[in-house]
């Protein structure tokens, strides 16, 4: 497993779709994941610090599972199958490891809220993680330790589900990237 942080929320200019940037925590590989507009400003309302008068929904489930006696460990991006991103939080209960599947995004709206480490399967990285170019902000090609790209070891028909991916992330405004809200 890989240690990421929350980079940002990136939104499509072509079709207004969301995209949380997760970073490597010790290099500098990302893992673009797509969520839905509200699961993208659950994570950015706690992100930003944006008090609101009433819980959100996970809010209210971090709430529900802190008052029924457990605590979220983690969470992990666990697999990425026909173009989908599967995730699971990961709990203690009375001593005991529980894991449940969730959607990415779900479980990281959860994670900036139990402020817990937020993990990725090196399986999952090795298929949809991308390096950015420092200048540009757009997509590298990544090169493995023999000069082979990473993605070598991916099918053909993986590579192929995974273009329209590669288009929207390229549609993405990356200008101000590294820079951060304060």
């Amino acid at each position: 497993m890989i240690e990421m942080t929350i980079d940002s929320i990136r939104v499509s200019l072509m079709n207004y779709q969301r995209v949380v940037m997760l970073k490597e925590k010790m290099a500098e590989r990302y893992l673009p994941i797509w969520i839905g507009p509200s699961e993208a400003d659950a994570i950015a309302v706690k992100l930003q610090g944006v008090t609101v008068p009433r819980p959100l929904t996970h809010d209210l489930l971090n709430i529900v599972i802190t008052t029924l006696g457990a605590t979220i460990n983690s969470i992990i991006v666990s697999e990425l199958k026909n173009d989908t991103f599967y995730a699971k939080i990961i709990f203690d209960l009375d001593g005991e490891q529980i894991e449940i599947d969730s959607r990415p995004s779900d479980a990281l709206a959860l994670a900036v809220r139990a402020e817990v480490p937020i993990f990725a399967d090196e399986t999952v990285l090795d298929k949809a993680s991308i390096l950015l170019d420092k200048e540009t902000g757009k997509p590298v090609q990544q090169e493995g330790k023999e000069g082979e790209t990473i993605n070598d070891e991916i099918s053909d028909e993986e590579l192929k589900k995974m273009s329209a991916f590669h288009e929207f992330i390229n549609t993405l405004d990356l200008d101000d990237f590294n820079k951060r809200k304060s």
